[in-house]
């Protein structure tokens, strides 16, 4: 039988905490200007469309909840009710790589048929961060990045992070512009939990 080191959880959740330095130099070395226009995007969209696979797909479907509660019109790419992209459209996606097959399709075909892209990525010479109409570069750990450079987390943990952060910012500067209270937006939460 194999000895199997133990490694207690609260020193996992030190290292990761750690890491947040690691998150906040990331996050202050994105491009202002990228966000500004992401956020001028957003707030322009008819509708909004969230895609991403995997971890980063889970970590957009929390900033498609929080754009709802200020009542955008969000769909989940995937979905089953979600309709066909348009013109007027913004499909917000999330790809470290910014290669997975999938993920560029549906790009293109935003593409074509006129709607905006946006993508988060760390991948800025990739096939989806070159045809994006506002590109917001994510300096962490590409997925494929084992020598724990850029971080110690495993694959594109600090990206994932950094998306579910990038989203309650661009969140919470619409939340700002719109005027709301958090009263007018608790009436979206969901009540059906």
């Amino acid at each position: 039988m194999a000895v199997v080191n133990t490694f207690p959880v609260l020193d996992a959740l030190n290292i990761i905490a750690r890491e947040d330095a690691t998150l906040v130099d990331a996050l202050a070395d994105l491009n202002p200007l990228s966000l500004e226009r992401a956020v001028d995007e957003l707030r322009q969209a008819k509708s909004i469309f969230v895609l991403g696979a995997g971890r980063s797909g889970l970590a957009l479907r929390m900033t498609a909840m929080r754009l709802m509660h200020l009542g955008l019109t969000v769909h989940i790419v995937g979905e089953v009710t979600t309709p066909a992209i348009g013109r007027e459209d913004l499909l917000l996606v999330a790809s470290g790589s910014g290669t997975t097959e999938a993920l560029v399709r549906s790009a293109r075909t935003a593409i074509d048929v006129g709607a905006t892209v946006i993508t988060l990525t760390t991948a800025t010479k990739s096939p989806l961060a070159n045809i994006s109409s506002v590109l917001i570069e994510v300096p962490a750990a590409e997925k494929l990045d084992r020598a724990a450079t850029k971080s110690v987390q495993y694959a594109g943990s600090l990206f994932e992070q950094a998306v579910v952060t990038i989203g309650d910012a661009f969140f919470h500067s619409l939340w700002m512009r719109s005027g709301q209270s958090a009263d007018d937006l608790w009436p979206r939460h969901a009540n059906l939990e």
